[in-house]
């Protein structure tokens, strides 16, 4: 029996950072879902199904603390990607920090460790 991939949902607003992310994590192997505005986020996070959401804390000026509290809730695996400086402030809300620009080794690297975290 072959184990299915991880699955990770990828948020943000940066078209070119969601196909950098989206790229970098299926070439590991990732089943990898995106979504650029916070209504396309939401309704992905509803459907559920995933083992890591990178999401940026601000989509298009709008932030996203409903949803890492919904994920959060579920008990699913959060790294908040950002270019804001109070990387110390965000740490406590959730699994990971990435703060842009970051390197898509790194990335990877999170994004493999929080998906393990997930039963």
């Amino acid at each position: 029996m072959v184990a299915s991939s991880p699955r990770a949902l990828v948020v943000d607003d940066d078209a070119a950072l969601r196909t950098l992310v989206r790229v970098n994590l299926e070439l590991e192997g990732f089943e990898v879902s995106a979504a650029g505005t916070y209504a396309e986020a939401a309704a992905a996070i509803a459907g559920g199904g995933f083992d890591v959401v990178l999401l940026d804390v601000h989509l298009a000026g709008r932030d996203t603390n409903e949803l890492l509290e919904q994920l959060r809730a579920e008990g699913v695996p959060v790294a908040l990607v950002t270019g804001d400086a109070a990387l110390d402030v965000l740490g406590d809300r959730a699994d990971a920090v990435l703060a842009k620009p970051f390197d898509p080794f790194a990335l990877v690297e999170v994004a493999q460790r929080l998906a393990r975290l997930r039963p």
